[in-house]
């Protein structure tokens, strides 16, 4: 199940409010909404209203879908912040000039998905190969030539014995 939320607009530059969206990409709900609680940015607060939209928009969809939903399990897909239409004022400079101040808008999107249980997977043990571990100052190719070189020399022993 996915639900996303968008607000566009925002009267902030979106240089500003991706420091904040970096933060939460890929995390849990709660912790999300812990990090944005907490956070010191003024972008954090506008994000915090979208990320509260969207679980609210899973949860409509879940309801809709007679699905259980626990917000716990959500996690965030995809969040980004995109640069809006920037307003163009001018003030007073100077000399009689005029000088433009750009007022940039951003906007912000973050889908959810809920998040799938992962099921462990039992680590096959490898049977240990006491002999053909190498010794202290050895490399493996070392060990591995000197296991062979030994295999030929009790070849010829045994062909001798049995003439």
């Amino acid at each position: 199940m996915e639900a996303r939320a968008i607000q566009r607009t925002v009267r902030q530059s979106a240089r500003k409010m991706r420091l904040v969206i970096d933060l939460i990409r890929g995390r849990a709900v709660p912790e999300a909404d812990a990090i944005l609680r907490f956070s010191k940015k003024r972008a954090a607060r506008q994000i915090h209203k979208v990320l509260k939209s969207a679980v609210a928009n899973a949860q409509q969809a879940a309801q809709r879908q007679n699905t259980p939903f626990d917000a716990d399990q959500l996690r965030v897909k995809y969040a980004v912040v995109n640069e809006g239409q920037t307003l163009k004022r001018f003030t007073a400079a100077a000399m009689g000039r005029a000088t433009p101040i750009l007022k940039r808008t951003s906007h912000v999107e973050i889908t959810w998905r809920a998040m799938r249980r992962r099921r462990r997977r039992r680590r096959r043990k490898r049977p240990r190969r006491g002999d053909e571990r190498p010794t202290q100052g050895e490399g493996q190719g070392d060990a591995q030539k000197k296991a062979a070189a030994g295999k030929k020399k009790t070849q010829k022993k045994t062909k001798k014995a049995s003439k």
